[in-house]
């Protein structure tokens, strides 16, 4: 489904019980796309434009890494064997959050006693444990649900917008970030609203906001000890604000997706009675995703001093998916 009406303002938006802006009614009660659709046609077409220099970087790390994850989520496993003297075959045995990932519609809901996700869709709704769907007859509503597979068959391609927050701290390297990215500092949303001034950027409806916290860089730059020390201690990471000024610029920018190099977007654990994820995931459908690598893409906008880009994203196609690796890439 794709929209060309007028969108509602924060403040215009209903509340649910004590969550405010609720957006289950923008794109009708039945969608599973949330803010994806806000990726029209005539957006990516748009979006293409912003292809001058034909550089094109990959946003993913490896899947195997980290190897030791945080949120006590499982390692990924990869293993290969031989089917003849010169064939093989592998596979992989992965959690869809271990890495570079979206967190999909399935993975947070509204909690605070209500137990409900996107569009108001019961936690009992969903099947869990071992599924099996080997045909086509075998889908069912309950068993694909506000599944990562709309997106996928969708696409999440639309106008990248970078915020380097490091660079913007630090005076391009000539200062040391303010903060630890591995510890629970929270990033305030008039920071990224100067930022995107510093660097000469206008948002646009249906842009997809990525920004640059510190954590891929640290973790490269880290001990091995120190990288492998991250899922044995509380999980501790700096993100954005959580509160209404968040929902507020997160809303009326209109973005159709959201992304950092952080292991969570928002400043982990969350303060307050509330989380972002909730609200971004919950009430409004707004892909999350987190851990990406924008180590290369910060290099390459700094040399071009151009922040947007054309960015795509295809998740994996899996019928009833919580999650997925984004698989994602930017274009200058």
């Amino acid at each position: 489904m794709t929209t060309t009406k007028k969108l509602p303002t924060f403040d215009e938006l209903p509340d649910f019980h004590q969550y405010t802006g609720c957006a289950w009614d923008v794109w009708g009660k039945d969608d599973e796309l949330g803010t994806v659709n806000l990726l029209t046609e005539q957006v990516v077409a748009d979006a293409v434009k912003e292809v001058k220099f034909g550089k094109m970087i990959s946003l993913n790390l490896p899947i195997n890494f980290p190897g030791k994850p945080s949120f006590g989520r499982q390692p990924p496993i990869h293993h290969s064997w031989m089917l003849a003297s010169a064939a093989n075959d592998d596979s992989l045995h992965i959690n869809t959050q271990s890495s570079t990932q979206w967190d999909g519609l399935r993975h947070c809901g509204v909690l605070g006693g209500h137990d409900v996700f996107y569009n108001n869709t019961p936690t009992g709704s969903f099947k869990r444990g071992h599924t099996f769907i080997t045909d086509p007859e075998d889908i069912t509503k309950s068993n694909v649900r506000l599944g990562i597979h709309n997106w996928a068959e969708h696409g999440i391609c639309g106008r990248g917008v970078l915020l380097d927050l490091v660079k913007f701290y630090t005076s391009n390297g000539t200062k040391p970030l303010p903060y630890d990215p591995w510890t629970s500092h929270e990033i305030p949303i008039s920071d990224l609203e100067a930022c995107a001034k510093a660097q000469g950027v206008e948002f646009r409806t249906g842009d997809i906001l990525l920004f640059r916290g510190g954590s891929t860089q640290k973790w490269y730059a880290a001990t091995r000890a120190e990288r492998e020390a991250l899922n044995s201690r509380p999980d501790t990471f700096a993100g954005i604000e959580n509160g209404e000024a968040a929902k507020r610029f997160l809303w009326d920018n209109h973005f159709a997706a959201i992304a950092s190099d952080q292991p969570s977007f928002e400043r982990w654990p969350a303060s307050g009675s509330q989380m972002l994820h909730e609200t971004l995931l919950g009430l409004w459908g707004m892909p999350i995703g987190e851990f990406f690598d924008l180590e290369k893409l910060a290099a390459a906008c700094h040399e071009a001093n151009k922040y947007t880009f054309f960015f795509t994203s295809w998740p994996l196609n899996v019928l009833g998916g919580v999650a997925s690796p984004a698989n994602a890439a930017a274009y200058l």
